[in-house]
């Protein structure tokens, strides 16, 4: 038995447009073409890959430690 799902489906493309967004500032930042410094650059990639993979897998450890469950009608 895997793991239950515990975010919606308007949360996973919510999740994985502004991870895709976050992940590409930080990677702009880490290019140079944003000068933000390097650790919120590699602080933003890290966020936006960790958005873009919850909501691939449609679970989130945080929203489970916190009870929350949006998948629930």
């Amino acid at each position: 038995m895997g793991i239950k799902n515990n975010i919606s489906s308007t949360d996973r493309k919510i999740r994985i447009v502004v991870g895709l967004v976050v992940g590409l500032i930080g990677l702009a930042t880490l290019s140079g073409l944003l000068g933000l410094g390097a650790m919120i650059g590699a602080a933003l990639s890290i966020v936006g890959l960790i958005l873009v993979g919850t909501g691939l897998v449609r679970v989130c450890p945080l929203y489970r430690l916190l009870g929350i469950d949006t998948s629930r009608p």
